[in-house]
């Protein structure tokens, strides 16, 4: 695999390629100690985009968590401008991506083990991994599942999609910072499968983070605290 990473911003170092059947979350993960803010793991593959970013929060761990939601909206701003115009790009609660319907991949955040929820911690990982293209097979052999290519996503690499994935990142977390929580939540919350909660008012708690579904005088509560990595 000889392709490489198109120009990034000089805040993405050091960038570390992995070879395929890497894992960028955990080279991160274990990277993130030692160079600290602005560390890029990326896999080299055809076959997947995986890509992990390690981050400095200022914030304690709670508040700090949705650097999930934002990786999640950093991807569907990439993969926008990429692919086909009309297909519908939504998350499932938390960390799900759907394209057309197929689940298609996910985001990940680990966190220092042992980091209280009160606490800055010294590092957050957030990650990115997406199914680009699968074996030759007849469209919809699995309804549940797709890949970039499966739904017209001809005109782009793995790499990249995984520099755009990470110049968008950068860019909603200086969004988050400059307007607050609210925005971040409001991009997030406009693709959440609208069947997530149907029929309830949808909003994410500013002080918890939970996502919270209102129905009459009851409320459901789905904690982002579950979406750290193992």
């Amino acid at each position: 695999m000889s392709e490489e990473l198109p120009d990034l911003p000089t805040v993405f170092t050091p960038i570390i390629a992995l070879r395929e059947g890497g894992d960028a979350m955990a080279r991160a993960v274990a990277e993130a100690p030692r160079h600290g803010a602005g560390t890029l793991v990326w896999v080299r593959s055809w076959a997947r985009i995986e890509a992990a970013v390690v981050l400095e929060p200022e914030q304690p761990l709670a508040a700090a968590r949705p650097a999930l939601l934002a990786a999640l909206s950093a991807f569907a701003d990439a993969a926008g401008a990429f692919g086909p115009p009309e297909l519908p790009l939504t998350f499932d609660w938390p960390a799900t991506i759907r394209l057309n319907g197929g689940v298609v991949g996910a985001a990940r955040l680990a966190a220092p083990p042992g980091c209280a929820e009160d606490a800055v911690p010294d590092w957050l990982v957030v990650g990115i991994e997406v199914a680009f293209a699968g074996p030759d097979r007849e469209p919809g052999h699995d309804p549940g599942r797709t890949t970039l290519v499966e739904e017209g996503y001809d005109d782009t690499t793995p790499a990249g999609l995984t520099a755009a994935w990470a110049r968008h990142l950068m860019a909603t977390l200086a969004e988050w910072q400059a307007r607050g929580f609210r925005i971040l939540a409001e991009r997030y919350l406009a693709r959440l499968d609208p069947a997530f909660g149907a029929g309830g008012r949808r909003g994410i708690d500013p002080a918890t983070r939970d996502l919270v579904v209102a129905r009459g005088t009851g409320r459901e509560r789905h904690p982002l605290a579950e979406a750290i990595a193992a």
